[in-house]
């Protein structure tokens, strides 16, 4: 079980928590949104919860809870730009469908 970030999505995360100036890691989730069932949450972590698994890649902590982890094993972070937008994107291996603006999924 593991989630992995890009170069460019880990030089971005640390870049924002430099900026922030405090903080732990990234905490990265699922919630039941969208039109197609569930939505990617990414919010800076300033703790660690007993009950959340923490994966390290290139410095930088992802935090997961255990009841979003069945959702997101296996996905790679990025971030991206592609002309005047810039963002971060979700490698997801679970995917079965997005919905057409790419903001939720389902597994």
């Amino acid at each position: 079980m593991a989630i992995t970030l890009t170069n460019s999505a880990a030089d971005r995360v640390q870049a924002f928590l430099a900026n922030r100036g405090k903080g732990v890691g990234l905490r990265l989730g699922v919630k039941t949104s969208g039109c197609s069932g569930m939505a990617y949450v990414l919010e800076f972590a300033d703790v660690i919860n007993d009950d959340d698994s923490v994966f390290e890649d290139k410095h930088v902590k992802v935090i997961v809870d255990k009841k979003s982890l069945v959702y997101i094993d296996g996905t790679e972070l990025d971030f991206v730009k592609e002309g005047l937008n810039e963002g971060f994107k979700f490698n997801n291996p679970n995917t079965k469908h997005e919905c057409g603006c790419g903001e939720s999924f389902n597994v």
